[in-house]
């Protein structure tokens, strides 16, 4: 009985599978830096960029499972980030952090992150809570905002168009 529960053990622990991919984007290098070893900390396997335009350029040549950008960076923000990623049409995650979601009134359908985290003092139970659900769940693709005209689903689209606006026109 013993060397069946042993031989089982290992079969159990699987070293053959990949750490999840993050790509981290934060303009304040502290911020980086602090989010970097708590994520690596925890097994992910983190990749970092000081502004957007660089995390760009990383993401099309790397795949990522989850990118976590602070909303407001130098050029680009995150939220065009997050509109490139998707754009791209890539299956990987969003998280989007700011000090300012209520002000800029900031949400996942005008953003397009799958996550939105405020920064506080909880800040870093919610990225952990946030980083780990996303990293279980199936990668799932938005719509692109209706204000680009982009392609949508015939569910998305009926959505957008409620059926009563339709004899207004």
């Amino acid at each position: 009985m013993t060397g069946l529960l042993t031989s089982t053990v290992p079969e159990m622990k699987s070293d053959s599978v990949s750490p999840v991919a993050v790509l981290l984007v934060d303009d304040n290098p502290n911020g980086l830096t602090a989010r970097r070893m708590i994520l690596e900390e925890q097994g992910f396997a983190v990749t970092t960029s000081l502004n957007a335009e660089d995390a760009w350029a990383i993401f099309q040549q790397t795949r990522f499972d989850i990118v976590v950008t602070d909303y407001r960076l130098h050029g680009m923000n995150g939220g065009d980030l997050i509109r490139l990623i998707r754009a791209a049409d890539s299956p990987a995650r969003t998280i989007l952090l700011s000090g300012f979601i209520g002000v800029l009134g900031l949400n996942e359908e005008n953003t397009g992150a799958d996550e939105l985290i405020l920064k506080s003092n909880k800040e870093v139970q919610e990225l952990l809570r946030a980083v780990r659900k996303l990293a279980h769940q199936t990668p799932r693709r938005r719509p692109p905002s209706s204000d680009n005209g982009g392609p949508s689903t015939g569910i998305a689209r009926r959505r957008l168009t409620p059926r009563k606006s339709a004899g207004n026109r």
